[in-house]
């Protein structure tokens, strides 16, 4: 059989866009033990990437560490040096 995951996804760490955690739906949370918070969403990865892609983010690298998978994303910015 094969195990899908679902969720939730992990989108951000408490220094992240705050604009773009609410346009996710993503909610902070701060895991017993930890110094550090970060943001999860309840959407499987795909729907999220979905989301990410219309704010004009695009993938960058994909890897897996473990049974975790690490998307990293890059959005041009008009005002680059």
């Amino acid at each position: 059989a094969t195990v899908l995951e679902t969720g939730p996804t992990m989108v951000g760490d408490e220094y992240s866009d705050p604009s773009i955690m609410n346009y996710l739906g993503a909610r902070k949370t701060t895991m017993l033990g930890n110094n550090f918070s970060e943001y999860h969403v309840d959407e499987p990865p795909r729907l999220v990437l979905d989301k990410l892609d219309k704010m004009g983010f695009r993938v960058v690298s994909m890897t897996g560490v473990g049974q975790t998978l690490v998307w990293c994303l890059h959005k041009e910015t008009s005002d680059a040096l």
